[in-house]
This record gives C-alpha cells, structure tokens and sequence, in this order.
C-alpha cells in the first residue's frame, strides 16, 4: 500500500497545474486582452442606440462644463473613439460580427498627438464618415442564396469582401473597378457586402479559440477560388499590397498560372521571339508606350495559342521609330504585330483593344497563310487519314498538297511560292451554281479550294522526318527530310498531294458484329481511316505550273475508280514539350 508521502508526491504537480489554469482563466487571460469598446463605454452588447448614447454623456459630463480647464488623457480618446464606433450602424455591424475595427490607429495617433492638451483643442469627431458606394462595376453581387450557383459556373473567380462603412473599402473601390475590367474574359469576378453575413460569415477566417470570424488580412479581402474549386479549403487569399498591378499580376501567375511576356530589346526580340520558337509559330509581338505589364487576356492567349504562336512586349521609343517602321512596318504604339510568312507583310493593328477583340485577333492570324502540317493541325486541316475534310464529314474525296524541306531560305522560298499558288486559288472566281464536268482544267483546283476539299500546307522536313520519308520514300529522299547533313545548297524541298478517299463499302451487319474474330478486333482501332493514294510533283518551282499540275491530279483523282487502299501512316510530331509555366499545378481540387 502506498504511503501518504507517495501519494502527496502523485498529485502535487497535477493539483497545482488545475490551480494555474483557474489563475489563468480567471485573472490572466481577461487582462490580457484589451478592453472591448462597450467595455469603455460601459454598457452591454445587446444596448441600444439610446443606452449608448445616454452613457457616453454621462461619461463626458465633466469634459463639456470644464473645456478650458478639462485636460485630454488616454482615457477621454478611448472613450470617444468607442462612441464614434458604436454609433454608426456600419462600424457597430462590423465590430460586433467580425470584431473588425480599421481605425485603431486613429486612436492611437491621437493619444500622442493631444496628451496633456486642453479638452477644448481637441478636434472632433475623431473618426471620418464614408459614404461608400462601391456597386458601380462589372463584378457580380455575391449573396447566399446565389453563391453555390455561380461558384459552380467554370472558371476562376476573384471576389471582393468589402463594407460600406469601411473607408479603406471605400478608397479601394476604383482600383476594384479597374481590376473587374482587367480581368474581362480571363477571370469571374464578384464582390461581398460584410451585411450579407450568412456568405461573409462563411468565406472569413474563423478564430481557433473562440470560432468566431475574423478578417486577417482587414478590409477590403480579396479572395480567390480557383478553377474546380468550389469550397472553402481550397480558396486562397490576398496577403499583398492593395493595389491594381499586383492583384492583377497574383490573380493571373498565382491562381491562373498564366505566363509572363518580359520586355525585349531588339536583339533579344530577334533571338528569343523570332528565331527560338521555330518557323511554325507566328510571332506576336505587343508594342506599349508605358511599359506596364501584359494584360491578363494577352497572358492567356500566350498560354491558349502556345502551340502556334510565340509572344514579346517591346518599350516604344520615339527615338527607335525608324527601326521599328523598317522591320515590322509600325509608326506609332500600342500596337500588337503578327510576323506571318516568310516575304509576307506584316500584319498591324493600332490602338487599344479589349479580349474579345484580342482573341478574334489571335483566331484569325493564329496560324500561316500557308499552315504548317503537325499533329496539333492535321486534323483541322484535313491532311489526317483519322479526320475527314474541311467539308464536311459526308465528303468522299478530299486533298491535301504538301510542300516539304528542312528549315532554311529554300524552304522559304517555296513556301512564298505556295502561298501565291493558295493566292491564286483564293482569288478565282466561281459561279455559286457550276457543274464541275464543265469546267475547264485551270479551274479544277480552285473549285475544289472553294469547297474546302483541298488545303495547301507546309512540312518541316526535319522535325517530321518520320513522316517526311513515309511519303517521299526515295533514294534522294535525304536532300528533304531529316536533319541537314552538309551544307544548305544540298537542300531540296519538294511537293506531293495526298488524295484521301472514304471507304463507303465497308458496312457493318449484325452477322459481321457476330461473328468477330481476332484480327478485326485488332482493326477496330482503324476504323473508318481514309484511303491515301500520293502523287508526286517533278516539275520546276514554279506557280502557274504547279497550279496546273494540283488541277490535273484532282481532276484525275476525282473521275478514276482506283482500287481502295490505306496504309498506317506515321503520326505527326508537336515538335516541343509543354512549357515550363504550363507545368504550374495547384493545389486546389473539386470538394
């Protein structure tokens, strides 16, 4: 059996541990926070206008008969400051449901500014009012009840959470506008009033201790759901600088992991727009007289059209204008360039321009006017065995001309040739109502051009050179794909046209579906691929006759009944990995 000793010695430290807490709770901890502003006052938290108002002059009775004599004391601001507080409905709202008062401060520059002063030179109220309006913008007006069912729409949003009783919201509330219409088209934007506590309630912090909401980062908080976000683990919020240019900048990298377009100068430009990127992208390239950031709608169409075009912002300089006007034919800024083919002019649009008109922009000028054959356009171009033509899916025969070499001035050269061949055919004038019998030979190819069964396109002989030799197969089949082995002068870029022809004979029965074997199993995955019959150009580089030539291949691949074949081409190469800021993942996922 224990002793007396022993069993003192067991519970000696647990009795003076519960002893500690009840000093704690009961005598520390309530001193260690500052007194509450209905503390100050002197009245209850549920009081009313009336009480609150009857006890301040009870408390300032002495101050208004003595002004002369009265000396100001850190007591006398306290107590101002918590009547001006709780006498306004807004701030009284604020401070009671998220214990938010912004001009602390105030009060506490004021303590220095009138200690020991006469009560008669102190200048009130201490407080300013605000009547903030801050419904004029775009943003959408948050509530419960519509909360849910604009969170689930697709995209980001960027949400405001402000008071009208809140001056720094009210300061803030033309740099929210200009945010809202920097975001158009990138970014969903909304904004919440703290009266709309139920939603106000729910997107604050809450305090661990108390489980009371709580605004750590003050008024106006800018918090974000990002896409397939839609709870509040998942949000993310504002700790920065309340200003328009980083907002902007963390909304478009942090949460939408939009990429940066740096500023060049003339021989970066050249290296790392122009040249780096390859001869399949367009070149974008965006002159500004302020040298601000890109907008988010052009970081997004960088990141949208990555694929097919390459993207630079250039500092206009009055005293570079006659460099500019030589290479890329621009006079003044902002303007936004499209680099396109090799000897085509440039194309340039002036003036300022919003997303929409951006991306129409970047929808008509994406590409070449001469298009370049990869895996990411085949398809759209009609020139994939797996795809059908630019007509229609219920087209039989369709064509695609391809002009193929390894990078370099010949190359470029015969694609300026193509292009005045795609030219030409644009530029053809046919009836609505023709009988394609009639026609004569030279306009074959243009009424097959109109109708969308024929397409003009380039191939990089180098990165495709799989695909180069599959249809090239020779023995100086070496002089156009593959990679350059000498010197440029052995180079040889070439033409052929693929003739792609559905096979309508194939019909599936239920007795075919039946009786399944192996080996149709295995062709399954080949279905409805078009046969392709090639046809090689031998001709000299020239437009008319190979403008001749396209019109007698399609007429004679029109009219002749040629056996039905197809062959396993090889695919088609992205010729680039994605880029290192498309590799951006967040942490955010669908609650």
């Amino acid at each position: 059996m224990a002793s007396a000793a022993v069993i003192a010695k067991r519970y000696a430290i647990p009795t003076f541990l519960v002893v500690l807490s009840v000093i704690w709770q009961l005598v520390i901890l309530p001193t260690s926070f500052p007194r509450s502003h209905y503390d100050v006052i002197g009245v209850k938290h549920n009081s009313t206008s009336e009480e609150i108002i009857e006890a301040y002059q009870r408390l300032t009775l002495q101050w208004h008969s003595n002004k002369d004599t009265e000396i100001v004391t850190e007591n006398v601001i306290e107590i101002q400051h918590a009547f001006e507080l709780l006498s306004n409905q807004l701030r009284r709202r604020d401070y009671d449901l998220f214990d938010f008062d912004e001009l602390q401060d105030v009060a506490r520059v004021a303590k220095k500014q009138y200690a020991g002063d006469k009560f008669s030179r102190l200048k009130l109220p201490l407080l300013k009012t605000y009547e903030a309006d801050l419904l004029d913008d775009d943003s959408e007006v948050l509530t419960a009840e519509n909360f849910r069912s604009m969170l689930g729409e697709e995209g980001t949003w960027l949400i405001l959470v402000y008071s009208l009783g809140s001056g720094n919201s009210q300061q803030f509330a033309h740099s929210w506008k200009t945010i809202v219409a920097w975001l158009d088209g990138v970014a969903n934007t909304g904004k919440v009033e703290l009266g709309e506590v139920k939603l106000a309630s729910y997107l604050a912090e809450r305090n661990r201790a108390t489980g009371h909401p709580f605004l750590r980062y003050g008024l106006p908080s800018i918090i974000a759901f990002p896409r397939n976000c839609r709870h509040i683990d998942c949000l993310l919020r504002y700790s920065g600088e309340l200003n328009v240019d980083a907002i902007v900048d963390w909304t478009a990298t942090d949460i939408l992991g939009l990429p940066r377009i740096p500023y060049y100068s003339l021989e970066s430009l050249v290296m790392e727009v122009i040249r780096k990127p390859g001869p399949h992208k367009v070149k974008v390239i965006c002159f500004s007289k302020t040298g601000q950031r890109a907008a988010p709608f052009l970081r997004q169409a960088a990141r949208d059209y990555s694929a097919y075009a390459s993207f630079g912002l250039v500092l206009w300089r009055e005293e570079n204008a006659s460099l500019w006007w030589n290479m890329f034919g621009v006079d003044s800024a902002p303007a936004i360039v499209f680099l396109k083919d090799p000897g085509a002019e440039p194309v340039v649009h002036y003036g300022a321009i919003n997303s929409s008109d951006f991306h129409n922009l970047m929808e008509q000028h994406k590409t070449h006017a001469l298009p370049q054959l990869r895996s990411i356009t085949s398809m759209d171009l009609g020139c994939d065995v797996r795809g059908y033509s630019r007509a229609g899916n219920d087209t039989l025969t369709w064509y695609c001309v391809i002009v193929a070499g390894k990078p370099g001035s010949k190359l470029s050269k015969a694609r300026e040739i193509m292009r005045s061949v795609q030219d030409n055919l644009t530029n053809e004038v046919i009836p609505d109502t023709v009988n394609i019998l009639s026609l004569p030979d030279s306009l074959v190819a243009a009424y097959a051009f109109k109708e969308k069964r024929l397409t003009l396109v380039w191939l990089d002989g180098d990165a495709q050179k799989k695909y180069c030799f599959f249809y090239l197969h020779s023995e100086n089949v070496f002089e156009t794909c593959g990679p350059r082995r000498y010197a440029e002068d052995e180079d040889v870029p070439r033409v052929f046209l693929v003739r792609y022809r559905r096979n309508n004979s194939e019909v599936k029965t239920d007795v075919k579906e039946q009786y399944k074997n192996i080996w149709d199993t295995f062709r399954e995955d080949e279905e409805g691929l078009a046969s392709q019959l090639v046809a090689k150009y031998n001709g000299s580089m020239e437009g008319p006759e190979i403008l001749s030539w396209i019109s007698n291949t399609i007429q004679d691949g029109d009219s002749s009944d040629l056996p039905y074949f197809r062959a396993k081409t090889p695919d088609l190469n992205p010729e680039e990995s994605n880029p290192a800021w498309s590799l951006v993942t967040q942490k955010n996922c669908l609650q």
